[in-house]
């Protein structure tokens, strides 16, 4: 007798719950509640906070906050350089996980270690580094200090790691015998590489690309020095959220932080259904 039919015998025709559908025991309730009392302490009660606080002037109130002159310059600036930053690195962080791992050369350690940087050094202390190697007194004679490309170098600086390292252990762990099977039938160097290589590091790459972008559009030291922070010009929507603060304006600070917030999470949507997509048609390839 099969399980369908044994299925079909029972009173009401329905399955058991499976393992998944079982109550919680103490244990795995305990832990589950402390978790999301932690996780609620640190990031939902906060964001909860700023959406109240800007939903307190109305929706007028946000909207002149969020539309006036100097606050759409700021957004603009920011998250247009953050997502060509983002761009350049999809293209080199892939480009340098793939080297480190795919090549062996001398100094690879040392690159190795000088990738990290980024991630343990303060942030004002990359901008005052910036400052002193493209500011007025550059060692190498190029000064962008207080203009638009200081924006997009201190972005670079900081969000180098996040593709890097988040593509590296993924080629890590691909076998290469996919890819010299498909090369001895034939295929190419390009083929291989979009249809065997891309495909498994995508995830890896959205992901890292995705840090980055977060990472550019909240940061803060290492743009406040080397940018000038000058409005309509240079001001970066950080700058103008501690401006704001500085100013008494809380009510533009928090509108702000919530816009910020928005464009956030549509981002984070659009990488997680990309992310779902290429998941759906790399099962049905398989």
């Amino acid at each position: 007798m099969t399980t369908e039919t044994l299925v079909r015998a029972r009173p009401g025709g329905k399955r058991r719950s499976s393992p998944d559908g079982q109550p919680l025991t103490l244990s795995t309730g305990l832990g589950l509640g402390v978790a999301m009392l932690w996780f609620s302490l640190l990031v939902l009660i906060p964001l909860a906070a700023v959406v109240v606080t800007a939903s307190g002037a109305g929706w007028s109130g946000f909207w002149q906050a969020v539309t006036n002159a100097q606050t759409a310059s700021a957004i603009r600036l920011t998250v247009g350089t953050a997502f060509l930053v983002t761009i350049v690195n999809v293209v080199m962080g892939t480009t340098i996980a793939w080297v480190l791992v795919r090549d062996r050369f001398f100094g690879q350690r040392v690159i190795e270690f000088f990738i990290d940087i980024p991630f343990a050094l303060p942030t004002i202390v990359a901008g005052l580094v910036l400052l002193s190697l493209y500011g007025p007194r550059s060692p190498i004679g190029v000064n962008i200090a207080n203009a638009k490309p200081a924006v997009f170098v201190a972005f670079l600086f900081v969000t180098l790691p996040f593709v890097v390292r988040a593509v590296q252990p993924v080629l890590l762990e691909m076998e290469t015998d996919v890819e010299e099977a498909a090369a001895s039938l034939g295929a190419g160097g390009f083929a291989i590489a979009r249809r065997i290589i891309f495909p498994t590091i995508l995830p890896a790459i959205l992901a890292g690309s995705t840090l980055g972008f977060a990472r550019c559009v909240g940061e803060y030291g290492a743009v406040v020095l080397i940018s000038g922070n000058i409005p309509l010009k240079t001001e970066v929507a950080s700058v103008a959220i501690f401006g704001r603060i500085e100013n008494a304006d809380i009510n533009g600070a928090v509108a702000l932080a919530v816009l910020l917030l928005i464009i956030l999470l549509a981002v984070l949507l659009a990488v997680s259904m990309v992310s779902q997509l290429q998941a759906r048609r790399t099962s049905s390839a398989g």
